[in-house]
């Protein structure tokens, strides 16, 4: 099913006058509110590309867990096969595709490690469980059985007991420092529209042009 002309040419006239404002950030943060009462559940899925020294691309679906003017955060274990990618070519690419309104948006640029306060600060918000399972999880590392992921969590448990569960060392933050960010829009007959902000450097002014789809 699409959306009606009327709706759709509404929406499209709608984005063009919110790119014209040059806030990539702002209209995101607006998109992103609008998919959080609309798609199903995980609204902040975001697929996350790298690629390490061998240039080989790789993908996965992670959780965008924050943005501000700076960039897009999520957060993984830095020995996990993203972490290592990232460890060898500090890039990444990134897209959120919301079906329910027949948007995405996706960007590219530099990474950096988000500071030790930001990343303890998010750990301590996760289920105790989440934080138990950071410590057990030898995350993309061969697993001989389910048995054994079990056992790991269950001798993390022991260890902390009642206490605190801190922010391993090997688990941090990682921020997507935009160049490139593309919003796209569905219209009928893939006809889409397609309007991208663009700067050189992290700290560049932005400029805006339109794709065609």
């Amino acid at each position: 099913m699409t959306r009606d002309a009327d709706t759709a040419e509404k929406d499209a006239r709608e984005l063009e006058n919110r790119v014209a404002e040059g806030d990539p950030f702002t209209l995101f943060g607006e998109w992103l509110a609008l998919a959080e009462k609309k798609e199903p559940n995980d609204a902040n899925a975001m697929a996350l590309a790298t690629s390490g020294s061998d240039g080989l691309p790789d993908v996965r679906m992670v959780l965008l867990k924050g943005f501000d003017t700076a960039g897009f955060v999520f957060y993984t274990n830095t020995e996990s096969q993203k972490g290592v990618e990232l460890s060898q070519n500090m890039q990444a690419a990134g897209v959120l595709h919301w079906k329910s309104l027949r948007r995405q948006v996706r960007f590219r640029g530099p990474v950096e490690q988000v500071f030790d306060g930001e990343a303890d600060a998010y750990f301590a918000s996760r289920a105790r469980d989440s934080r138990i399972g950071a410590w057990a999880s030898q995350q993309s590392r061969p697993l001989e059985s389910r048995f054994a992921l079990e056992k790991a969590v269950a001798r993390q448990a022991a260890r902390f007991g009642l206490g605190e569960v801190p922010r391993p060392p090997h688990w941090t933050g990682y921020r997507i420092k935009p160049v490139y960010i593309e919003f796209w829009m569905d219209k009928p007959f893939r006809l889409h529209d397609r309007h991208v902000f663009r700067r050189d450097t992290p700290d560049g002014t932005w400029s805006t042009e339109r794709l065609y789809p």
